[in-house]
């Protein structure tokens, strides 16, 4: 994005996108210009920034890192030179990854699996962005526990992904495998359209679509957190398993390479992040802003998106286990095998 854009977004959002800009999400001054010879002192040269490409896409996986999208327009972060794209879809993404077109890239968590056999270790895991964001919903307030499913046909869509080896490890945890019949659409609309012409129907939606259906009909409840369901499923038969949804990875060369701007990549993502999840309202317009998710409803999904920084030990664990789950599920939904040390080794 270039700063032709950033003056457009300021323009469009307003002070809620310029407060969000101030560092650290409180009130800042103005930056006073130094007096006298504005040429640094002595001879030695300032050290030339370190270009980084950054790529997401529309949704969760992209609204963590919007603080520092924002700090970065107004010029190099602490050595970093950045340059975002955000795109509408992982096919748009996966090229820029095979042809190094992007340094870092915020992607599903099973097709970063996927890249790292692709590029026979090209790509490394270096954090978990986002965890599960699937919910199941009904018109009434009759379901209460994933028992309650029995006999009620879920609308989704995702089938053959991982929103329907999610749903269907849950339901092979508590035994309703064979009990609970599945429709699969092929949009989310489609599942909220089946929901309101079937009464005893239920629908399993991601966030933000659950926000988005909420505000078309005021009727529909938010019955089950999948996250919640996953976890309770997995703690019974002794796994760590989480249910996880965005990966970001970094390409190899460029930790390897450039392990100072990596480093620092790390600090700044993780500080976004826990911006972006302490100041809602600024987020959301920040989000609303780069086109993200439409502000209104980035500023009511955003508290139940479970945007996070996982990294380290905690990563390995859960997003292993995760692929695990998948594997024994379809093994090409994580790209024929689970990844093994080297996906999760950095500088």
């Amino acid at each position: 994005m270039d700063r032709r854009l950033f003056l457009k977004l300021l323009s469009a959002s307003g002070s809620l996108v310029l407060a969000g800009c101030a560092g650290g999400g409180g009130e800042s001054e103005a930056p006073v210009e130094p007096e006298g010879d504005s040429e640094p002192a002595g001879t030695d040269e300032v050290a030339e920034p370190t270009a980084v490409r950054v790529a997401a896409l529309k949704g969760p996986t992209a609204m963590g890192m919007v603080k520092l999208m924002c700090d970065a327009m107004a010029g190099p972060v602490e050595g970093n030179e950045y340059s975002f794209e955000i795109l509408a879809a992982p096919d748009e993404l996966t090229p820029k990854v095979f042809k190094s077109e992007v340094d870092i890239a915020c992607v599903p968590a099973n097709l970063a699996a996927v890249l790292y056999s692709k590029t026979e270790g090209g790509v490394r895991a270096c954090a978990i962005n986002t965890l599960g964001v699937l919910y199941i919903c009904e018109k009434g307030d009759t379901i209460h526990e994933v028992a309650d499913l029995a006999g009620r046909t879920i609308y989704a869509s995702g089938k053959g992904a991982t929103p329907e080896y999610a749903l269907q490890y849950v339901l092979d945890g508590v035994g309703l495998a064979d009990s609970v019949p599945v429709e699969w659409k092929s949009e989310h609309a489609e599942c909220v359209a089946a929901l309101a012409n079937d009464p005893a129907g239920v629908a399993m939606l991601p966030q933000p679509f659950v926000t988005v259906a909420q505000t078309q009909d005021e009727g529909i409840r938010v019955a089950l957190d999948l996250n919640e369901e996953w976890a309770t499923v997995a703690k019974s038969s002794g796994s760590d398993a989480a249910l996880v949804t965005g990966a970001t990875i970094v390409r190899a060369e460029f930790a390897f390479g450039h392990p100072e701007a990596f480093a620092g990549f790390m600090g700044q993502y993780a500080a976004s992040v826990d911006w972006v999840n302490a100041n809602t309202d600024e987020a959301a317009a920040l989000i609303g802003g780069y086109d993200i998710i439409a502000e209104p409803v980035a500023k009511k999904a955003l508290p139940h998106c479970n945007i996070v920084c996982i990294t380290g030990d905690e990563l390995r664990t859960m997003l292993d286990g995760y692929l695990n789950v998948l594997y024994d599920a379809n093994p090409e939904a994580v790209g024929g095998s689970v990844p093994g040390e080297g996906f999760y080794t950095l500088p």
